[in-house]
């Protein structure tokens, strides 16, 4: 089985909502490893961004049904993104039998985009 989420955002709105709420908006989106690695570049929050909402959209849920924070943009040693969920976001694609997703980030110097592909052994 295959689910696939796909999203874009500009990186204006990110550093807009930066330059509003600060932290208030980095602790209502991101986690702190995720804040760690990419506070200070706005490309780098979109494109996080931009792959929390295709993973929502892997999970049928749309941004109401998990938290932003139930699902984590990392990187591994090498630089490969890698999507890590907890809480809800967990429970509804262990219901789906999804146990893997891969993710590819990519970013403009106007948008960020992600695709997601959540995938069953």
């Amino acid at each position: 089985m295959h689910r696939i989420g796909v999203d874009i955002i500009e990186i204006s709105r990110i550093d807009g909502a930066l330059g509003r709420f600060g932290d208030r908006f980095l602790q209502r989106i991101y986690t702190g490893p995720e804040i760690a690695l990419c506070k200070d570049r706005p490309n780098r929050l979109a494109a996080r961004f931009a792959a929390k909402e295709a993973v929502m959209k892997a999970l049928g849920t749309g941004v109401s049904g998990v938290s932003w924070r139930e699902i984590e943009v990392l990187s591994n040693p090498s630089g490969e993104p890698q999507i890590q969920l907890y809480g809800k976001a967990r429970i509804i694609a262990d219901s789906l039998g999804l146990d893997e997703f891969a993710v590819s980030l990519s970013h403009s110097k106007e948008y960020a985009v992600a695709s997601v592909i959540g995938t069953s052994a």
